[in-house]
């Protein structure tokens, strides 16, 4: 997650009954899902860098997809990684318990893959979350791409790419497993868009489909390498 001291956008909002009706599972997911039922990995008591991920569903050619990115493989950090667009709260972006996340999502979507907010409508925010490794505490912004704009890597030295990953690979058993971290962590893993995207993205992808009702049944056990290729 990159940080900037640009000011962010006027968040624009829908209410959830004016959504696609293919988007509706998940805003109705996003209303009643609690801390616990995403990750087990939550916010300390304090402490913590507040910062957001834009989690952006448009419609393609194959139906709903999310929007993502795979940061530049010379990075020290995450270097290769594909990820939701997304950083930390500025002092710009507003209060980090209030509009300052949704500020946040769409600023750093903004300025890593060049979307444009005025074609985005946030819907609803998910729990915060926590990365022990960096010490982000993230608030997932969901929003709807009512009105496309051209995406790309605005700095190749952050992004490498930008693509979208279909909603049916997400799902697809085939393309399902579990990635083990060095570390010993384990967590689910896609293998989309030519790349592994596993770590926190994936955790939040994971539980989207499942609470969405949107998940296929898929093999937990099958392993697969970080550094695996789709």
């Amino acid at each position: 997650m990159t940080s900037s001291a640009s000011p962010g956008a006027e968040p624009l909002r829908v209410d959830p009954k004016d959504l696609p009706e293919w988007l509706l599972p998940v805003a109705r997911a996003a209303a009643t899902l609690a801390p616990g039922q995403l990750s087990r990995f939550l916010p300390p008591p304090s402490g913590g860098r507040p910062s957001a991920v834009l989690v952006l569903f448009g419609e393609g050619e194959r139906g709903p997809e999310l929007l993502l990115q795979q940061r530049a493989s010379s990075l020290r950090a995450h270097a290769g990684q594909p990820s939701f667009p997304g950083g930390a709260v500025d002092p710009e972006d507003g209060d980090p318990e209030g509009e300052g996340p949704l500020r946040t999502a769409l600023r750093e979507a903004r300025e890593e893959t060049g979307l444009d907010p005025a074609g985005v409508r946030i819907f609803a925010t998910l729990p915060r979350l926590y990365i022990p490794v960096s010490g982000f505490v993230v608030t997932p912004v969901l929003a709807w791409w009512r009105d496309r704009s051209p995406v790309g890597p605005v700095d190749p030295a952050e992004t490498e790419r930008v693509f979208t990953a279909p909603v049916a690979d997400l799902a697809d058993p085939a393309r399902r497993g579990t990635a083990v971290h060095p570390s010993g962590h384990r967590g689910p893993c896609f293998l989309v868009g030519g790349t592994l995207v596993w770590g926190f993205t994936a955790g939040v992808i994971d539980r989207i489909l499942h609470y969405a009702g949107w998940e296929r049944p898929w093999d937990v056990d099958r392993e697969i390498p970080l550094d695996h290729q789709a």
